[in-house]
């Protein structure tokens, strides 16, 4: 199959991070998480640092120590996975430093994300373009592409991602544009100028009905999460398995519903992700750094029992 042999086709798995109850990173928790991941058969790369990772709430300093972390337990396991570190940063220096950084404590590529400054004041697709531009040039390594949903004034447009893809960095794009309408026509275009470029879904919480219509695989919260339930979903699609796919399919909407509470992938999402993991014993902290408030009890209880009424034991 072509995506088994793509370094950028199949799953991929964005990570949580993990803290102690004094909010600093717990490393003997993250590396336990990690290695469990490496673990997994025929996941592609992890990404740490991402939204599901809790970017916005790590220092520079932090960021650099998580990646560092995860290159490290990727050798230790001896497997092919890629490397892959989200950068932040609100203007094109910062973001070759962060970009720079991350390459050195050992990423293979980055998850660039739009200056966030953007969100509210929007720019020019000159501006967008040459972001891409700048960090490519500026840092020297492989860039996935994080598109935004289409309703935000960060979203590339498919005119913006027909010249970003010629950047010769950019090896993927995870497609969040949240919008079914244009995903096949954007897919086929992109696919007509730069067919090397992987189109990524990280649609979580519409997963099946994405990569039923195109896509080269996922890079996904869920994946650090049910990695192996991810693959088994993912893959069948890829090669066809409709069947499979919709097999998969009858375990994951029920967990779909827990996490996302039938909306996007955001802070709340992924703070019941890591408290169902953390009550299945799969993971060392509930604890979410601030401003996120922890959970109440009450709705801990309702997640413990709804892991325990699809079959999923839990121990804490």
């Amino acid at each position: 199959m072509e995506y088994k042999d793509h370094p950028w086709k199949g799953v991929f798995a964005a990570t949580l991070c993990s803290f102690n109850e004094n909010e600093e990173i717990d490393e003997v928790g993250l590396r336990e998480y990690f290695a469990r991941l490496c673990g997994v058969q025929s996941l592609k790369g992890l990404v740490c640092n991402g939204h599901t990772g809790e970017i916005m709430s790590l220092s520079e300093n932090e960021r650099v120590k998580v990646t560092k972390i995860l290159a490290e337990e990727v050798k230790k396991s001896g497997k092919d996975i890629k490397v892959i570190s989200g950068v932040s940063g609100e203007g094109s220096l910062v973001a070759i430093d962060h970009a720079l950084a991350a390459k050195e404590a050992g990423a293979d590529a980055i998850l660039l994300m739009p200056p966030h400054y953007q969100l509210r004041f929007g720019r020019t697709s000159e501006t967008a373009v040459e972001f891409f531009n700048d960090v490519g040039e500026g840092a020297d390594i492989d860039i996935i592409v994080h598109q935004y949903p289409a309703w935000t004034k960060v979203g590339y447009t498919l005119n913006e991602m027909l010249e970003i893809v010629k950047n010769p960095h950019v090896v993927s794009i995870k497609m969040g544009t949240r919008d079914m309408s244009r995903w096949l026509y954007d897919y086929e275009k992109l696919k007509e100028v730069a067919p090397h470029v992987s189109i990524i879904t990280c649609h979580d919480e519409y997963l099946l009905p994405t990569l039923i219509e195109a896509g080269d695989g996922a890079l996904i919260g869920f994946a650090g999460f049910a990695p192996e339930l991810m693959i088994d979903l993912v893959h069948s699609c890829l090669e066809g398995d409709l069947k499979s796919a919709k097999e998969a399919q009858k375990t994951v909407a029920p967990l779909a519903r827990l996490i996302y509470n039938f909306g996007e992938p955001g802070s709340g999402a992924h703070q019941r992700m890591k408290v169902a993991l953390w009550l299945m014993g799969k993971f060392s902290s509930p604890v979410f750094r601030r401003p996120v408030r922890p959970l109440p009890e009450s709705q801990i209880d309702e997640i413990r029992k709804a892991l325990n009424s699809i079959g999923l034991k839990t121990v804490n």
